[in-house]
């Protein structure tokens, strides 16, 4: 079973990008990011509306992270420390030693191979330092560069997964993937 601390918050870098924690001055990034259609649409969420809402869903992701029931990095460039995407595990199953990933870039930065240079360090992170078993996540049906993203890093379609977890959610609009780890 795993036994999660995030204090001090693990800071992760790669080449070109730092990954850090979320900060409340990150508010004016998280409305830029989360109000864009071309990042919502494969993702089932309301879009935010104002600075007032991106910063209470940093305390949000904050107390999360306090609690140890979630890790969120918002990364930056190693240029500027303003955050151009998140990449995240949330739905921590700790019993199963099982998290889910998830990420999103500010549209202006898609296709420049940010998550192929990101993903892999923050997958390394989780079965490493968290000591997971399984990486799980869940791409919305229609989304190609999600998909292609996943399978580049060996991730699978998990169907008897999606079968267990279809019997509390409905998972119609997403695929099931996962990464188990090395032996």
């Amino acid at each position: 079973m795993l036994i999660l601390n995030f204090n001090p918050f693990p800071n992760l870098a790669t080449q070109r990008f730092i990954l850090r924690a979320p900060a409340l001055y990150d508010d004016e990034a998280f409305l830029i990011l989360r109000s864009d259609p071309l990042v919502n649409q494969f993702l089932n969420r309301p879009p935010t509306t104002t600075v007032a809402a991106a910063r209470q869903f940093i305390e949000k992701i904050q107390a999360n992270i306090a609690a140890n029931q979630s890790l969120y990095w918002v990364i930056t460039t190693k240029e500027s420390d303003v955050p151009i995407g998140t990449i995240c595990y949330w739905n921590i199953v700790p019993e199963l030693d099982r998290a889910e990933i998830g990420y999103e870039l500010q549209s202006a930065f898609f296709g420049k191979g940010i998550m192929q240079e990101v993903l892999p360090v923050v997958i390394q992170f989780g079965f490493e330092q968290l000591h997971l078993q399984k990486i799980t996540a869940f791409p919305a049906v229609d989304n190609e560069r999600s998909v292609k993203l996943l399978e580049r890093y060996h991730f699978i379609k998990d169907d008897p997964l999606r079968e267990e977890l279809e019997k509390e959610e409905d998972l119609s609009a997403q695929l099931c993937y996962s990464l188990s780890k090395p032996l």
